[in-house]
């Protein structure tokens, strides 16, 4: 099976997810700059999600150059990221709506997690495809980097019952860890065409 309708499938999901946050921004009360004010939770609400669903869809697309081929069991991987990723624009309207409060901002969390399992669920069914000892594999490594995410992610979560700001402003640190795109994928597959 090739990976180009599954790529195409997956960039058409992520431009709805935004399209749908970006929905969500209503139109001020009023003219004047003062009425943008009451809009601050909403705009960094969306402003955190653009940046994650971003960070997905780079990422992707940095796996995906170093894929070979797809089987059923990547499509219901793929499928299972995007459910999750799709949940984004629901936490993120219901977070700013509700400024902050406790248990949007642990929703948000619940999806954030669950996405970055999805992720590390869809890294692994390729490499059962590919074989352990592939580029892809090894281009993969160990992703420490997700695995951390994941435990902040979790962390986040419990120290949002002390006080929400502190979950939602973890979330953010991940979002800047994650901020430089992930080029393992593609830096390993210039180096290898570069050596031959």
């Amino acid at each position: 099976m090739r990976k180009g309708r599954l790529e195409a499938f997956s960039d058409g999901v992520l431009a709805i997810i935004i399209t749908i946050m970006v929905l969500e921004l209503k139109i001020p009360d009023g003219d004047k700059l003062s009425s943008l004010g009451p809009l601050w939770p909403k705009f960094l609400s969306y402003i955190l999600s653009f940046v994650y669903v971003g960070i997905y869809w780079n990422n992707h697309h940095h796996m995906m150059v170093a894929v070979k081929r797809v089987s059923g069991g990547v499509l219901w991987n793929n499928l299972h990221l995007l459910f999750w990723l799709s949940l984004i624009p629901f936490a993120t309207a219901w977070m700013g709506e509700n400024h902050f409060s406790l248990w949007p901002v642990v929703v948000y969390g619940f999806i954030l997690i669950m996405a970055a399992i999805a992720y590390y669920f869809l890294a692994h069914c390729l490499v059962s495809i590919h074989g352990k000892e592939s580029e892809f594999a090894k281009a993969l490594g160990n992703d420490r980097k997700g695995k951390i995410s994941v435990g902040i992610y979790a962390l986040a979560i419990g120290l949002s019952f002390f006080h929400p700001l502190i979950g939602f402003a973890l979330y953010v640190f991940v979002a800047t860890i994650w901020f430089i795109p992930d080029r393992r994928f593609e830096n390993r597959i210039n180096s290898r065409s570069e050596e031959e």
